[in-house]
């Protein structure tokens, strides 16, 4: 069995699940069984809808062997302090791997790091979309907004000037709750149940978000993308989205994204590939 654990919750997101069900699906495809391990029962709801099936909720990273047994594989995509706990999944489990948190980080036992452009040997590159972005949809000309799954701080209700500017649409996160949808229905034109991401992202012309994980999705789906960095942590530096030909521009700065709604989409470096699961199952095979 695989484990896929991904930190998730109404403070955090669901950027990890998203990409984690990726990794999911391609597993199960290839015969596999592989089970995602999430923080709550919202974020499991949510990835239903992405079309990961079994989930089971646990507290934290430290609660995965109550899961987990020995010979399983784990995989752990979450910035918490594991408090030795990584040492002892090391010791016991097939293969532990588990996403870097920033571009030093290195081996701590025995796992193997999954980091975003990946360079050295032995180490798995940390993007990772849905193939089913990969399959290209009609396009309408839509200004889409996707600030990300939650906003516990309030973030969008606190820029009204700033979006009523802009004709967008908006995407609304799983974590968002209804006075807070009734009051965003002045800043945008029009309002997108969360059921409807993968459909909305494979269909509009042009997305902006403040998810790294959206950026690359709706990349590979072919829109026009802008990232509004918001210099929170973040799961993929803004340097290597420039690297995909997509579009930064610093916080809720109206000019820049003027300027880059009106400008053509820089020029990629690379491209984004499907995800080889080979490099998860067959590691050390």
């Amino acid at each position: 069995m695989v484990y896929y654990y991904a930190y998730t919750g109404h403070k955090i997101g669901l950027e990890r699940a998203k990409r984690g069900s990726a990794m999911i699906k391609a597993l199960i495809a290839s015969g596999f069984e592989a089970q995602m391990l999430v923080n709550d029962f919202r974020a499991g709801i949510a990835m239903k809808e992405q079309g990961v099936e079994n989930y089971v909720t646990v507290e934290t990273v430290q609660d995965i062997d109550a899961i987990a047994s020995m010979g399983d594989v784990v995989i752990i995509d979450s910035p918490e302090d594991h408090r030795g706990r990584l040492e002892k999944y090391c010791s016991e489990y097939k293969e532990v791997f588990r996403f870097a948190e920033h571009a030093q980080d290195r081996v701590c036992y025995d796992e193997i790091i999954i980091k975003a452009s990946c360079e050295e040997e032995g180490c798995i590159d940390a993007v990772i979309v849905d193939d089913v972005y990969f399959e290209k949809q009609e396009k309408k000309e839509r200004l889409l907004f996707f600030f990300g799954d939650a906003d516990y701080d309030k973030t969008v209700l606190n820029h009204k000037d700033f979006f009523q500017v802009f004709n967008m649409e908006l995407l609304l996160g799983y974590y968002f709750f209804l006075k807070y949808e009734t009051e965003l229905t002045t800043y945008f034109s029009v309002l997108h149940e969360p059921e409807y991401y993968t459909e909305l992202l494979q269909s509009s012309s042009t997305v902006v978000t403040a998810s790294g994980q959206t950026a690359l999705e709706a990349k590979v789906s072919g829109a026009k993308v802008i990232y509004m960095d918001l210099g929170k942590s973040m799961i993929y530096p803004t340097e290597l989205l420039l690297t995909y030909g997509i579009t930064v521009v610093k916080g809720f700065d109206m000019e820049a994204l003027k300027m880059a709604l009106a400008s053509e989409a820089p020029p990629a470096e690379r491209g984004i590939s499907r995800f080889d699961i080979n490099k998860i199952v067959f590691y050390n095979q």
